[in-house]
Order: C-alpha cells, then sequence, then structure tokens
C-alpha cells in the first residue's frame, strides 16, 4: 500500500526519474504542449509549476535555481522571456491535462500537457466563430414571426 507516499515513482531509480523530469519540462517549456502518459504528466505537473512560479520574480538567484532543476539554459531564457510575462497575473495552475484516450501497444492512458495561456482555443477574450443551431431551437414564436406567412409568389400562384 501507497499510505503517505507523495511522490510517484514511475517505476524508476531517482536519478533516472530526475532526469526524465527535466527533460520533459524543458520540452514542455519549449513546445508549450506534450504528448505522455497520465501518470508521468501528473509528475511533470508538480514537478514545473514551482518552476514556473518561480520565474514571476526575474533575478539571478530564480534563474539559477530554475537551471539546476531544467539543466537546459535554452528552456530556461524561454521561461524567463516569453512564458513568465504571460502567467505574471495567474495565482496558479499554468498547466492543463487533457485526456486522449489510450495506446495502441500497452494500453497505457495518454493525455496531452500543455501550458495554460499558449492554447490559443481557450482564450477567454476569443469571439465564437458562429452559433450552432440545436435541435430544439428550430421553431418558436420569434422564428415564426420573422418569416412571412404567405409569399407574394405563391399568392400569385394561387390565383
Amino acid at each position: 500500500m501507497r499510505h503517505n507516499k507523495k511522490i510517484n515513482h514511475l517505476g524508476r531509480q531517482a536519478g533516472h526519474r530526475k532526469a526524465m523530469m527535466s527533460n520533459m519540462a524543458s520540452s514542455l517549456i519549449l513546445h508549450k504542449r506534450i504528448e505522455t502518459t497520465v501518470a508521468k504528466a501528473k509528475a511533470l505537473k508538480k514537478f514545473v509549476e514551482p518552476l514556473i512560479t518561480r520565474s514571476k520574480e526575474d533575478t539571478t538567484h530564480s534563474r539559477r535555481v530554475v537551471f539546476s532543476y531544467l539543466k537546459d539554459k535554452h528552456a530556461v531564457t524561454e521561461l524567463f522571456r516569453e512564458v513568465a510575462p504571460r502567467i505574471a497575473n495567474r495565482p496558479g495552475g499554468y498547466t492543463r491535462i487533457l485526456h486522449t484516450g489510450f495506446r495502441q501497444g500497452d494500453a497505457a492512458e495518454m493525455c496531452i500537457i500543455e501550458l495554460v495561456d499558449f492554447n490559443e482555443t481557450y482564450k477567454a477574450g476569443a469571439t465564437p466563430e458562429a452559433k450552432t443551431r440545436t435541435r430544439r431551437s428550430r421553431g418558436g414564436k420569434k422564428a415564426a414571426e420573422a418569416q412571412p406567412e404567405v409569399a407574394p409568389e405563391a399568392e400569385a400562384a394561387k390565383e
């Protein structure tokens, strides 16, 4: 049983797990979205969100702390230049996990983990394209009032 075990070991030893989390976090920061298993995504979320919070304050110390976790200077630069200004007023919850189904070979549950402020589809200020009609919105009083009862061409055809 896993009583009071807060970390998912992911079936790996500590060195391998740290290297994998570092690589996945760097890929997430550089590409803004990666596809992985749900267990790894949940572990990555716990790993990367404190680093993103740390990037809000752009000091030499915070850059060094983030670099000690990521070990990739391009990812650190991207985090402090591109990501930090976009999440500056967000109090937390910088990542989103979207379940995508099961992997073909071993039926592992797959998902996409992405940075929230970099997905244009879910932007709050986005305008909806066109209102789609539902099955219930076909009739009603407003639809009947908008259309004339008998067209003038139809009256001429009757006479």
